[in-house]
């Protein structure tokens, strides 16, 4: 799940980065989540990124451009952007889903009792 964590954040960070909103999400999707399948993530994900992808492959290309190109190349502003916010929508449910495997540390397991080095002895 760290993987997605990573690419997901490499796509946020370019999303946030300099130039026009077409072009960052065409550099974000293509360099960092073009290549995720749709099975790779958690079965709450799977399908809002079914949708981003279909967004983003719902045009055909022309001259050798590719479908994400094209496809982007064909919205509006807002549309972008709400592609746009739909990667930074996932990027947060990727978050919650990695963290939500971890187990957490346990705490003071086993340390029900004062180690007897510890104990101050009153003589």
């Amino acid at each position: 799940m760290t993987y997605h964590v990573d690419r997901f954040y490499a796509a946020v960070s370019v999303l946030a980065g300099d130039g026009h909103i077409k072009h960052r999400l065409i550099k974000a999707y293509q360099e960092n989540l073009g290549d995720i399948a749709e099975d790779e993530l958690p079965r709450e994900l799977k399908k809002t990124f079914g949708d981003l992808r279909s967004r983003l492959h719902c045009v055909a290309p022309l001259n050798g451009e590719g479908a994400v190109r094209a496809s982007v190349r064909k919205m509006s502003i807002r549309e972008a952007s709400e592609c746009a916010e739909l990667v930074v929508t996932l990027f947060g449910e990727v978050i919650r889903q990695a963290e939500n495997l971890q187990d957490p540390l346990p705490l003071h397991q086993g340390f029900d009792k004062v180690p007897p080095f510890l104990v101050k002895s009153v003589s």
